[in-house]
Order: structure tokens, then C-alpha cells, then sequence
């Protein structure tokens, strides 16, 4: 059985040689995420030296609204030339944690709807970053009526949880879950057939230490069998069934 970890960022992690050398060995298949022009084409580098290695393109939110730095039609454009060469956009979305400013919030807005268009035209799926803007997000997507949408450490209540589990989207379970009661609860209240599994790394280590790694993922498989009472191998089993049908169909 193979392991899924659908959002990591390889490029940040400091032992990038020694995680690459053992994601054959673990049965692993890492997704790394791309955050600016410079990320995507590591995150390419990457899953084209190594096949356990997937790459998603996409524009962290709050470096996407910074025009003077990037071309983010530019980039669109870049992506979509290689869209043969990607599973999916991301990470993209919309953060406005630290953006109080009603026009960068536009901006975010229109540009998520163009990544959103994007990945309709080629059919890709999205992975979506979202902190303090879950209903806006929400709200797009419902618009674009895609559904090939799996939404990244969803911090939402429960009432938005519901609103999306409800579009029949997919939520992507960080290995923070080992201590985070919000992400455990969201496995109790999801079913199976719309979760994933992820690491976000070098971010959200289990157990609070830095450095995490793709090779932390059997944690969250873990939690989801605790928590929904079946056996690691129909975790294995199903979490690899939504990997096939919503990547590779």
C-alpha cells in the first residue's frame, strides 16, 4: 500500500536529499507545492528527478498581490505550459490573517478566481490555503461550481465545514492532527471518502519539533484509524481510492 501526502513543500526542507532517498523505501508519494515562480520550478525540479515526487504550481496569497515583484500572468501562463507536468494547482487561496486593506482583499479575490480558472481549463485539481477568508473561498468555489477542490488545514467552524463537505469537496488532514482537537474533530464529523492526508512540511511536525518531513504522513493515517475505529489498511485502502479518482482520473 502506498502512503499520500498530498500538500508538503519539499523545496524549504532542509534535508531534501535524505527525505528523496527514502520516499521509494516508505512506499510514499509526496505532492510538493509550489508558492512563488521560484517555488514552482524547484517544485518541477524536483518530481522530475524523483517519481515518488508529484508537483502542484501555484501563488501563496500574499505573495501573489505583490505586482511589483511578480508577473502573476506570466506565471499563469508558465503553469499552464506545464500542466502536463503538474497534479494539480497549489498552493493557492486567499489569507487575510495579517491583510486588513479592503483593496489587497479584492486582489486576493480575483486572483484565486483566475488559479480557479486555471485549473478548469486544464482540469487539475485545487489546493486551497485559506486563514480568516474561509467563507469568501467558500463562496468562489460555489460560484465556479469545480469540484475538484481539496481545501488545506481548513481551520473554518463547523457550520463552513459542513458547507464544504456538503460541495462534495475534500479536506486534507495536517500531521498536526496528532495534537490539534479542531482536525481531529474534523475527521470524526467527514467521511473518509472526502479526506486526505498531508505534512505540510517543513511546517506542523507531530509532536511540535522543526523539520517536518513527507515521511511523517503515516501519523495522520494513524489518528484517522484511531478516531473512525477501522484498521490502518482501510485508511491505506480508501485514502488511496480518492487519491485515483480525484488525480488521476
Amino acid at each position: 500500500m502506498v502512503f499520500y501526502d498530498v500538500h508538503c513543500h519539499l523545496d524549504m526542507c532542509s534535508n531534501k536529499s535524505e527525505i528523496l532517498e527514502n520516499l521509494k523505501d516508505k512506499n510514499i508519494i509526496a505532492i510538493t507545492n509550489g508558492l512563488n515562480p521560484k517555488s514552482n520550478r524547484e517544485s518541477l525540479k524536483l518530481s522530475e528527478i524523483c517519481e515518488n515526487v508529484k508537483s502542484s504550481l501555484g501563488f501563496y496569497p500574499m505573495e501573489a498581490i505583490c505586482e511589483d515583484e511578480y508577473n502573476l500572468d506570466k506565471e499563469i501562463e508558465f503553469i499552464e505550459a506545464n500542466s502536463k507536468k503538474i497534479i494539480a494547482i497549489g498552493e493557492i487561496g486567499m489569507d487575510f490573517k495579517e491583510c486588513f486593506e479592503d483593496k489587497k482583499r479584492e486582489k486576493q479575490k480575483e486572483i484565486f478566481k483566475k488559479f480557479v480558472n486555471l485549473a478548469i481549463k486544464i482540469n487539475k485539481p485545487i489546493i486551497v490555503h485559506s486563514r480568516k477568508a474561509e467563507e469568501d473561498i467558500i463562496k468562489i468555489l460555489e460560484e465556479s461550481k469545480y469540484k475538484k477542490v481539496i481545501l488545506h488545514c481548513f481551520s473554518a467552524n463547523f457550520k463552513l465545514i459542513k458547507r464544504a463537505a456538503n460541495n462534495e469537496w475534500f479536506f486534507s488532514i495536517p500531521t498536526s492532527v496528532k495534537y490539534n482537537e479542531h482536525f481531529q474533530k474534523i475527521i470524526e464529523e467527514i467521511q473518509i471518502n472526502q479526506l486526505f492526508c498531508e505534512t505540510d512540511s517543513p511546517f506542523l511536525h507531530p509532536i511540535k519539533l522543526k523539520n517536518n518531513t513527507p515521511l511523517n504522513i503515516s501519523f495522520v493515517y494513524e489518528e484517522i484509524s484511531r478516531i473512525k475505529r477501522i484498521s490502518l489498511k482501510e485508511v491505506e485502502s480508501m485514502i488511496e481510492h480518492n487519491f485515483k479518482n480525484l488525480f488521476l482520473v
